[in-house]
């Protein structure tokens, strides 16, 4: 499983399988604005930051364990070990689905080296911060949870049912293809969401 659709599972379960059973996508202003933010990592490389650390930039991670692949957007290799830096162009809301994209990546990072991975970090381009994610137990299999239900749903072949409209559906770019104002209330009943977070592009 791709690590950037736990995220989107996360955030919401019909998103990810319009995106990665589906292959549904569709661009918005968020996107692009996405899109042009991750343009210097996405160009790959190393380089050497201004406190000397060894930086790899769109660095290939996988893990056999949980059966799920990605790329790291930046790692540093510091004092404490390697640290994953997720970067995303809007805000960043603590327990949000980004807290379990970057766990993916310290999972894959831990099973791929002998290097302590201490915790992940996010960068957020509205406050021009990095916040660090710990990366405890609970964490972890929560990311190990998802990876399985996003096996099962796919391997079922059936879409989620739209769920009722919601500010998540506001500004998603999937909206014209997935047409959330044709859920019923019973849906929610069948494929219960995860608790409603902001979502960063």
């Amino acid at each position: 499983m791709p690590i950037s659709a736990i995220e989107h599972w996360a955030y919401c379960p019909r998103q990810a399988i319009l995106i990665w059973q589906e292959g549904y996508f569709e661009s918005s202003t968020d996107t692009v604005r996405g899109d042009l933010a991750h343009s210097a990592v996405d160009r790959g490389g190393t380089l050497t930051g201004r406190d000397g650390a060894r930086v790899w930039r769109s660095l290939p991670v996988r893990s056999d364990r949980l059966g799920t692949h990605g790329i790291c957007d930046t790692v540093y290799r510091g004092t404490e070990g390697l640290i994953p830096v997720e970067h995303k162009s809007g805000k960043y809301t603590p327990g949000g689905p980004a807290d379990l994209q970057v766990a993916a990546q310290v999972l894959c990072l831990r099973e791929m080296f002998t290097e302590p991975v201490p915790h992940g970090e996010i960068f957020a381009g509205a406050s021009r911060r990095r916040y660090a994610v710990a990366i405890d137990d609970a964490l972890a299999a929560e990311v190990s949870d998802i990876v399985e239900q996003l096996r099962d749903r796919i391997a079922d072949t059936r879409l989620p049912p739209p769920l009722i409209a919601d500010r998540r559906c506001v500004r998603c770019s999937l909206r014209p293809g997935c047409m959330p104002e044709t859920a019923s209330r019973e849906h929610t009943d069948l494929f219960a969401p995860r608790p409603v977070r902001d979502h960063d592009e």
